[in-house]
């Protein structure tokens, strides 16, 4: 008698609300077992834990802060511990507060840095071990099971202004810590970076504002949460890419704006 394998696992940081809850549902809308990574909203993390349950059994719900390192080291040990095995890994969860050039402080880099990048980085380290451990390496042969990070970046990148500027250098050091751990993780993980552009609205813009902002492209639309669901299942899926970021914008990030889309 056969025994079907289990339905893989996937850990999305800030995956209670917003952006990282669509990327729950849709990876559990396709057989992902997902992992719900929250900070404070408890009500959100239990609500998308529920609805992903409905598509695949076993979401689960973790807290934890991405700005405490040792939280961070804790979080997949123990997410591993709950859920039996994870497979890949999906860093959603950012801060995002506004400074610029003449506010800048230490402080908002370093806040910044710890939650977007820092996390990032030791959460995908800590997947490579588990990996390891799990499909140990054998000599002269390549890795049959092979997991995937994906990092949620922002066509400000590609298209910079001074707004908020310790978010933006923040996502610059994770779309460079994109191609070092593409490196340094194969082959046992795949590394990919999506960027999306304005994608869901926030109180800094009201839904008038937000739809001509949204139109400001060169398809006359920039991505959906959908959109942007979709890419990171791609990224997940196809086992060719790493080391390289998938721009989801509707070519926002070839035109030129002077400021962040909430300041326009």
């Amino acid at each position: 008698m056969s025994t079907s394998p289990p339905a893989p696992t996937v850990l999305v940081t800030g995956a209670a609300k917003r952006l990282g809850r669509e990327i729950a549902l849709a990876l559990a809308a396709r057989g992902w077992r997902v992992a719900v990574h929250y900070r404070d909203s408890v009500e959100d993390a239990t609500k998308t834990v529920a609805d992903c349950a409905r598509l695949t059994p076993g979401a689960l719900a973790f807290r934890c802060n991405l700005a405490n390192e040792t939280a961070v080291r804790n979080l997949m040990p123990t997410v591993v511990e709950h859920m039996g095995q994870v497979d890949a890994l999906v860093n959603s969860a950012s801060t995002f507060e506004h400074d610029n050039p003449e506010t800048f402080s230490f402080a908002a880099m370093e806040k910044h840095l710890r939650s977007n990048a820092g996390a990032a980085v030791l959460l995908s380290q800590a997947l490579h071990t588990h990996m390891q451990a799990r499909f140990p390496a054998v000599a002269g042969q390549q890795p049959l099971n092979t997991g995937a990070v994906v990092n949620l970046l922002d066509q400000k990148l590609w298209n910079q202004n001074p707004d908020f500027f310790s978010y933006t250098l923040s996502k610059a050091a994770l779309e460079a810590a994109n191609t070092m751990l593409a490196l340094a993780l194969s082959p046992r993980l795949r590394v990919v970076g999506v960027a999306p552009g304005l994608t869901l609205t926030s109180h800094l813009l009201d839904d008038s504002k937000f739809a001509t902002l949204h139109k400001l492209s060169p398809l006359g639309r920039s991505s959906t949460a959908q959109d942007v669901a979709a890419t990171v299942l791609f990224a997940l899926q196809n086992q060719s890419i790493t080391g390289t970021t998938l721009l989801v914008d509707g070519g926002q990030h070839l035109m030129r704006f002077e400021r962040d889309f909430s300041l326009m």
